[in-house]
């Protein structure tokens, strides 16, 4: 008998799975590589993104297409739209990375790992609220690591879509779903901020500060919302802009140099007040406060060190002490 046919006869019996590729299409890596061109809707931007090649990037969005048998981008004049495959994809998408880092962070307590901790926050709030807090909290904790990342709201919100953060402290902007828990610190009211050599009256109304020069924050900031929704709501054309800033701390001085008004909320200015270096003037507008939230992403079983920093928060960012009963109070609602 040919050896070589018995040789094809038993590689005829080998399961299917040494035959055939493995399927790769609910691999995290990819899924993140498309939940990353659904945001951006754009290959370049996206391949940026997750530090990929453009190539590579349209290679591995072709694979997934190719495994589950339908189109989940179509071209419009914005650019890549989700197709409804598409975008049912994208809904299981989060649901399986956040069940990944989920099951990771469960076994990595289970083994006994450092705990660790990443925080996200705005600028004003790092550099105010958190020093102390933080301190109070790793002294409590001197086991847990604690990363600390500083960036905008809408960077803060994609970070804790992403998973690259754990919990995230910046004011409401009322854009949140079904996937994330939001908890409210504090009201902190809004205020005009002038030079303090400034002549302007000292309660202006919309229409008389409707003709003057602003500082302000980027699109997409609660107040710049609140600054542009009071103009518009009251029929009057937006001031002036002599600058569009990301940072507070550059708009308070460039206030303070004589380049326009500006609006922040009161908290991230109480020093530059204190000092005489700028005046404050109440807002006229219909809304005048902004609600400061902390927001993590809802899972069945939170890992243990978020769950002592959520307890230790659950009052606000006040200084953390041994012997706190704050800390040993049981929170139901961390989940």
């Amino acid at each position: 008998m040919c050896q070589h046919r018995a040789i094809g006869d038993e590689q005829s019996h080998f399961p299917a799975l040494f035959l055939t590729p493995v399927r790769q299409s609910m691999h995290p890596r990819l899924l993140k590589t498309f939940l990353a061109v659904a945001r951006h809707r754009n290959f370049t931007r996206a391949a940026a993104d997750v530090h990929l090649a453009q190539s590579s990037v349209s290679d591995q969005i072709q694979s997934l297409e190719a495994e589950l048998g339908a189109s989940l981008f179509e071209r419009s004049k914005r650019g890549l739209e989700l197709t409804p495959a598409g975008e049912t994809l994208r809904r299981y998408a989060d649901e399986i990375l956040a069940l990944t880092e989920e099951a990771r962070t469960a076994v990595a307590a289970e083994a006994g790992q450092q705990d660790r901790i990443r925080i996200g926050a705005l600028e004003t709030v790092a550099s105010t609220m958190l020093p102390e807090f933080l301190s109070g909290f790793q002294k409590l904790h001197p086991s847990m690591e604690l990363r600390l990342s500083v960036a905008g709201s809408g960077d803060l919100l994609r970070k804790l879509e992403e998973d690259d953060i754990d919990v995230a402290v910046f004011f409401d902007r009322g854009d949140l779903d079904e996937r994330f828990v939001k908890r409210t610190l504090q009201t902190e009211p809004v205020v005009l901020i002038t030079p303090a050599t400034g002549s302007a009256s000292q309660n202006p109304g919309l229409h008389e500060l409707a003709s003057l020069s602003f500082v302000a924050t980027e699109v997409g900031c609660v107040y710049r919302s609140v600054f542009d929704k009071a103009f518009a709501d009251a029929g009057l054309a937006a001031p002036k802009l002599a600058s569009e800033v990301g940072s507070i701390g550059t708009i308070v001085r460039m206030v303070a140099a004589g380049a326009g008004f500006g609006l922040v909320p009161r908290l991230a200015v109480i020093d530059a007040l204190g000092d005489g270096t700028i005046r404050e003037m109440p807002w006229p507008g219909p809304t005048g406060t902004v609600s400061l939230v902390m927001i993590w992403r809802r899972r069945r079983v939170q890992p243990s060190g978020l769950r002592a920093f959520l307890t230790a928060a659950s009052d606000g960012f006040v200084a953390a002490r041994p012997g706190d009963d704050r800390l040993r109070r049981a929170v139901s609602s961390l989940s």
